[in-house]
């Protein structure tokens, strides 16, 4: 049979064919990932059961009982960019919205290779031993070439993806800067509406550009490792000087002598940059997720940080603060796709882009058509 009358298969073996190609071009046409590619048949010719369809009462019924099956679901909705869904999904928001807020959210950020996710697996495990519902949103990096992530974070917390009490949600970033994903203050508040009090946030470890997540949380942990390189580069200007805790991890056998002097060092470090909370002196900590020693400690600061800033009110005035900056930030990020979805601007633009890659046009001379192409668009008119 020719290759171009060969129907794709409907479990694809080649993970760059046909089949992986069509359900990429569906993702970024905006459906949700629960259809058949075009063309595709399951053996026998007998199409799978789907998913019976939620309304947005069912969502916001099924996440305050706790189902985790309706919680996955609207997690998937609210990141769908399919713009039925999006609509669907504001609107489950809206309701769960009265139901968020008492969560303890916490940020877990380090260098690559720092264990986070053992570190979250430990740390988890003693919170809902202590009785803690607890949710991990972990953001795994989308590759730039094929736009695929792994998403394999709960393989590496698989005694903490056993426990009913903990809620695991890996997510791709999507491209998105500073290591987390677009939706992640949304799947953030879905997770507090269910019940879970404790919300921590694993950042994909990509350095100092991973600061987004102070944004979005009461607490932010850096984790840190002796032996990553010139320990000065932590505490310069970066993610060190956000930190509200700085926690030196894989403290065991021959490694914990080295893990007190680093310790020691950076405490020194700290005292010349100014508190990332007001009223908060950020300690350093050292412990291992191996062994679990030192977990517990970690924790008892984060109840130590919450009950200063909650009682001198920063706490509430970082959530406010919070509150404003994601108001911006959609704002930006409707603007952007505004001003790429108009049509004056997409019928210009190739023409432009050669143009600039010619070199018979300047970057800013680009810029500033494609932006009066906008300003001069004609307006509508009521009948």
């Amino acid at each position: 049979m020719p290759a171009a009358d060969r129907k794709p298969e409907w479990v694809p073996s080649d993970p760059v064919g046909t089949f992986a190609t069509s359900i990429r071009q569906g993702v970024e046409g905006g459906h949700d990932g629960l259809q058949a590619s075009a063309g595709a048949e399951p053996p026998g010719g007998v199409p799978p059961p789907r998913r019976v369809s939620l309304g947005a009462e069912e969502y916001v019924n099924g996440v305050r009982a706790g189902d985790r099956v309706v919680l996955a679901r609207a997690i998937t909705l609210i990141e769908s960019n399919a713009p039925a869904h999006q609509e669907l999904a504001q609107e489950v928001l809206q309701g769960l919205l009265p139901f968020t807020g008492k969560a303890m959210r916490a940020g877990i950020t380090g260098v690559p290779g720092a264990g986070k996710s053992t570190f979250i697996e430990s740390l988890g495990c003693h919170l809902t031993a202590s009785g803690h519902r607890v949710a991990v949103l972990a953001v795994d990096p989308s590759s730039s070439v094929t736009h695929g992530s792994i998403l394999g974070d709960k393989t590496r917390m698989e005694k903490l993806s056993r426990d009913p009490l903990c809620f695991i949600r890996p997510s791709p970033s999507g491209g998105t800067l500073g290591g987390v994903a677009r939706k992640t203050r949304e799947s953030m508040l879905l997770c507090e509406a269910a019940g879970y009090d404790v919300v921590l946030i694993e950042t994909m470890g990509v350095g100092q550009s991973e600061i987004t997540v102070r944004s979005m949380v009461d607490f932010f942990l850096l984790l840190l490792i002796t032996g990553a390189g010139d320990e000065l580069q932590g505490i310069k200007k970066g993610v060190m000087e956000l930190a509200d805790l700085v926690v030196i991890n894989k403290a065991d056998g021959e490694n914990r002598l080295r893990a007190e002097a680093l310790r020691v060092d950076y405490t020194r470090a700290l005292h010349y940059l100014a508190p990332a909370t007001q009223g908060w002196s950020t300690p350093v900590q050292v412990c291992s997720a191996l062994t679990g020693d030192g977990v517990p400690a970690v924790w008892e600061c984060v109840e130590r940080f919450r009950g200063i800033t909650g009682a001198a009110g920063t706490l509430a005035a970082r959530r406010n603060t919070q509150m404003l900056e994601w108001v911006h930030s959609m704002v930006e990020e409707h603007l952007h796709t505004r001003f790429y979805t108009e049509p004056r601007v997409q019928q210009i633009l190739p023409e432009i882009e050669r143009a600039v890659l010619g070199g018979s046009m300047t970057a800013a001379t680009a810029v500033r058509q494609l932006l009066q192409a906008v300003e001069q668009r004609p307006e509508r008119t009521s009948p």
